[in-house]
C-alpha cells in the first residue's frame, strides 16, 4: 500500500467556503458525518474527508467549482456512489469533494442507433429500468449500481465483460470538464473514426485525474431472446478454470462465467439462506436465440463434464437467475459476513487467459497456506479474478500479510504478462505497481497529468504521483 501524500494546508479554505455557499447555498455541506461519508470508498483503505462536499446538478455546476478550485489551486475530488475499492476518492490533501449523484437525467435514448447519452450521475439501474419498455439495455455490471460517470472514470466492467467487453468499448463519447475549466465533447456518435486522437478512451479509466465527466454516450444492446443461468461444482479450482479456457477457446459467445471458491460459496449460502454445494463452482449464463442458447448448453455441459463438472443447476426464468446473480454479487458482503467486524481488502488482477488456471492454481497455494481468512471470485471468462482478504486493521501483522499476499498475487500477474488491476482500478492503493507494469509508460502519464492539470488539483494522489 502508497504512501499516502501530505494533506496540503488550505489558507484559502475560508474563501472558498463563503464563495460555494453564494453560489450553491445549502447544496454544499461541511458537516462531519457526511464529509467521513464521502472520503471512504467500499476497500479497506483508511477515511480521508475532504474540506467541504459540493453537490452539483449541471455541467455549468461543474465549471464553476473547477475554476474556483483552480483559481485557489484546491484539490477537486469527484464523487458519484463511493462503491470504487482503491481509495479513488479519498481526499488525500483534504479539498472539494463534487458530489454528482444529482445529475441523474436520462438525456436522449436512440433506439434506432442503439445508444444513448445520459448525465453522468445516472447508475446503471436507473438506465436499464429506463430502458425497460424499449427492449434494450446496458450489459456493463460491476456489481455495485455505481454511477455511469464513475464506472466510465474507472474502466469498469464485470460480469458481463466476457460477450459485452468493458466500459472503454461501451462508451462511445464524453462530455467532460477540464481542469482550465472548459467544456470538451471527445467524439461524435458515429460507431468508428479516424480523426484524430482518441480522447474518449483517454478519460476513461481516468479516475478524475485529467478531467470531470459530465455526460457519457453509451452503446446498448437487445435484450437478448432467450436468457439461460445455471451453476456448476468442480473437484477443483483448476478443473473449473479448464473448463473455462475450453468453453472461450471453442468460440462459445457466453454471456457470463463466474468463479466462486469455496470458501466465498460457503458465505454466499450462509449470506443469502442458499443451499449450493461447498466446492469450486461455476456460475453461467448463456444468451441468444432459444436455439443458440441450447447449442451454448449443450458445448459447455461436455466440456464440464470432462472436467468433473456434471451437476448443473438450472435457472431459466427472471426471478430464479435474479436471486442466483443476487448471491454472486453480494459475495464481498457475504464474505465479510463470516468474519464479523472485520474490513475487506478486495484486489483483483487479470491474466491472458493461457496462463490463468495457474495464476488462480498458486495464489489458491498462497491463500491455503496463510493464517488470514480470504475468498476467491473471478469474471474467469475475461482472465480476471478477485480475492478479498479479511483483516482487523487494528492488527498490523494482519494487514502485513494481507499486502504481501496481494503484491505476490500482482507481481505473479505480471510475470505471466498480465496486469495489475482487471476492473478495480489504481487510485492510489495499486499506484506502486504501475511501474512495474509499464515501465516507461508512466512517465508519459505523468507528461499527461502535467499538460491537463498543470496544477494537481485533479484528484491529487491518484493513478501517478506529481
Amino acid at each position: 500500500m502508497s504512501t499516502v501524500t501530505a494533506r496540503r494546508s488550505h489558507r484559502d479554505i475560508d474563501v472558498v467556503l463563503a464563495a460555494l455557499r453564494a453560489r450553491f447555498g445549502n447544496r454544499i455541506t461541511t458537516s462531519a458525518s457526511v464529509l467521513e461519508q464521502h472520503g471512504r470508498d467500499e476497500g479497506h483503505h483508511a477515511t480521508m474527508p475532504p474540506d467541504v462536499v459540493v453537490y452539483a446538478q449541471s455541467t455549468d455546476d461543474v465549471v464553476a467549482v473547477v475554476a474556483l478550485c483552480r483559481e485557489h489551486k484546491m484539490p477537486l475530488i469527484p464523487y458519484g456512489t463511493g462503491t470504487s475499492l482503491e481509495g479513488h476518492v479519498a481526499a488525500l490533501e483534504g479539498g472539494v469533494c463534487l458530489d454528482v449523484a444529482q445529475m441523474d437525467q436520462v438525456l436522449r435514448v436512440s433506439p434506432d442507433d442503439l445508444d444513448c447519452t445520459v448525465q453522468c450521475g445516472v447508475t446503471r439501474n436507473q438506465l436499464n429500468d429506463y430502458l425497460r419498455d424499449t427492449g434494450l439495455f446496458f450489459p456493463i455490471d460491476p456489481g455495485a449500481d455505481a454511477s455511469l460517470g464513475g464506472m466510465a472514470a474507472t474502466r469498469a466492467s464485470g460480469t458481463n465483460a466476457v460477450r459485452y467487453g468493458t466500459m472503454r468499448d461501451n462508451v462511445l463519447s464524453l462530455e467532460v470538464v477540464t481542469a482550465d475549466g472548459k467544456v470538451v465533447r471527445t467524439a461524435r456518435r458515429a460507431r468508428k473514426s479516424s480523426a484524430g486522437y482518441d480522447l474518449t478512451r483517454l478519460f476513461v479509466g481516468s479516475e478524475g485525474t485529467l478531467g470531470i465527466i459530465t455526460e457519457v454516450t453509451l452503446r446498448l444492446y437487445g435484450i437478448p431472446e432467450a436468457v439461460l443461468a445455471a451453476v456448476c461444482p468442480f473437484p477443483s479450482v483448476a478443473q473449473a478454470v479448464d473448463t473455462v479456457v475450453a468453453t472461450i477457446q471453442s468460440g462459445v459467445p457466453i454471456g457470463r462465467v463466474e468463479l466462486v471458491d469455496p470458501f466465498a460459496m460457503r458465505a454466499v449460502n450462509a449470506y443469502g439462506n442458499l443451499d449450493y454445494g461447498v466446492a469450486p463452482t461455476l456460475f453461467f449464463e448463456f444468451h441468444g436465440t432459444k436455439a443458440g442458447v441450447d447449442e451454448q448448453v449443450a458445448i459447455v455441459k461436455e466440456l464440464a463434464a470432462a472436467q468433473g463438472g456434471s451437476e448443473f443447476r438450472w435457472a431459466s426464468t427472471a426471478d430464479e437467475r435474479n436471486k442466483l446473480w443476487h448471491a454472486r454479487h453480494n459475495a464481498h458482503y457475504a464474505l465479510m459476513a463470516m468474519r464479523p467486524g472485520c474490513r475487506a481488502w478486495p484486489t483483483d488482477v487479470c491474466v491472458p487467459i493461457s496462463r490463468l488456471a495457474q495464476c488462480i492454481t498458486e495464489t489458491e497455494a498462497d491463500l491455503e497456506a496463510s493464517p488470514l481468512q480470504s475468498g476467491m471470485v473471478g469474471h474467469v471468462g475475461d482472465g480476471n479474478f478477485h480475492v478479498d482478504f479479511l483483516i482487523d486493521p487494528s492488527k498490523p501483522e494482519e494487514m502485513a500479510e494481507a499486502r504481501r499476499l496481494n503484491e505476490r498475487m500482482v507481481m505473479r500477474a505480471l510475470a505471466m504478462d498480465g496486469t495489475c488491476t482487471g476492473e478495480h482500478g489504481v487510485g492510489y492503493g495499486k499506484i506502486d505497481f504501475l511501474a512495474a507494469e509499464h515501465g516507461e509508460g508512466v512517465a508519459l502519464m505523468r507528461l499527461l497529468k502535467r499538460t491537463f492539470d498543470p496544477d494537481n488539483i485533479l484528484n491529487p494522489g491518484k493513478v501517478v504521483r506529481v
